[in-house]
């Protein structure tokens, strides 16, 4: 069972309740309290109802909750509650196996932004906690798809900081197809997560361009420059991927409407988890997944197409037909020598 913020909420209010010595709860006194402190938090929440505390109550007898020992004196028609022991406190208590998977799990999460600025020093406090929240025969029950392994992760904080705080990057790059490294004054405006890389993109001064893209991986080097610093005035970042698939935005490339049919089991991938945002799909027949995108032509879409060889086929238009048969005559030639 996992507890939610407002369920976190009414069990500290019942714990609260349950210890006080001035005064005696009866269920439509728990009802009332904690519906009113709901409703502070939150004007349109509905208040909360008498089912539900007394299974928030049977919750914290259990052995899954704080075994709370709870004394239920009955008056007339109405039956008040009050801990046996006032001076308990499920504050006081370690915690319980529902809340250290609870903690567990937010960890293993927190764990994968290790590297960011704002999680600077946050390795020792999740290292703590780790060893506070060891759970006995506990099997990791979640993964992320990242890489942690990859060159440039060091000057990651840097960039991001950069960007944050405006400050212009003198940036030693070396690109795949060159053996010289690059010297680039380099003002960082955007970075984005693409295939287990990062990206940043920037004004490049050297080349003029606002949208200028270096993968980090192929930083050799990164530190602080003394050149004033440009803002980005040209481009909106949310709206800036919206035409192309992954980093590469090709140069005055037009949208183009690409009509793919996906096979099998394929055409069931796709409908579930689409190529981009303009994807409009249609089953055809019980085997064939008609797919319309509206974008650009680049690099990743052709390695999209590529990575679905053999449940895949292009139906237009005719020049990503002949370019990706082309790549696919490369891959065998390649093969065969």
């Amino acid at each position: 069972m996992s507890i939610n913020k407002d369920a976190f909420l009414r069990y500290k209010i019942l714990d609260n309740c349950f210890r006080n010595p001035g005064k005696r709860y009866c269920i439509d006194d728990l009802v009332e309290i904690c519906s009113r402190t709901l409703i502070e938090r939150n004007p349109n929440s509905r208040g909360i109802s008498r089912r539900q505390i007394y299974n928030d109550i049977l919750f914290m007898e259990s052995s899954e909750g704080w075994q709370i020992d709870l004394l239920k004196t009955r008056d007339g028609n109405k039956v008040f509650y009050r801990y046996s022991d006032l001076s308990f406190s499920i504050n006081n208590l370690p915690l319980n196996e529902v809340e250290l998977n609870n903690l567990k799990t937010a960890a293993e999460i927190l764990s994968h932004f290790s590297g960011m600025p704002q999680f600077i020093g946050f390795e020792e406090i999740l290292t703590k906690i780790n060893h506070q929240i060891s759970i006995p025969n506990q099997e990791q029950v979640i993964s992320f798809d990242n890489n942690p392994y990859l060159k440039g992760l060091e000057n990651l904080p840097k960039i991001h900081n950069a960007i944050i705080y405006k400050k212009v990057l003198r940036i030693e790059y070396k690109p795949y197809n060159e053996d010289k490294i690059s010297v680039i004054q380099f003002h960082p405006y955007f970075l984005k997560q693409y295939n287990n890389r990062w990206f940043v993109y920037g004004l490049n001064t050297t080349k003029n361009k606002e949208d200028w893209n270096l993968a980090i991986d192929r930083i050799d080097n990164c530190s602080d420059s003394s050149d004033t610093f440009k803002p980005n005035r040209n481009i909106n970042w949310s709206e800036y991927f919206d035409d192309f698939i992954g980093v590469t935005k090709p140069e005055n490339s037009p949208l183009e409407e690409v009509i793919l049919h996906f096979k099998g089991i394929t055409g069931h991938y796709i409908l579930t988890k689409p190529i981009h945002g303009s994807q409009k799909a249609k089953w055809l027949d019980r085997e064939t997944l008609e797919v319309k995108l509206l974008l650009q032509i680049n690099y990743e879409l052709e390695s999209l197409i590529l990575s679905f060889a053999g449940s895949i086929k292009i139906i237009s238009p005719s020049n990503l037909t002949e370019k990706i048969l082309l790549l696919q005559k490369a891959s065998i030639q390649l093969n065969k020598e």
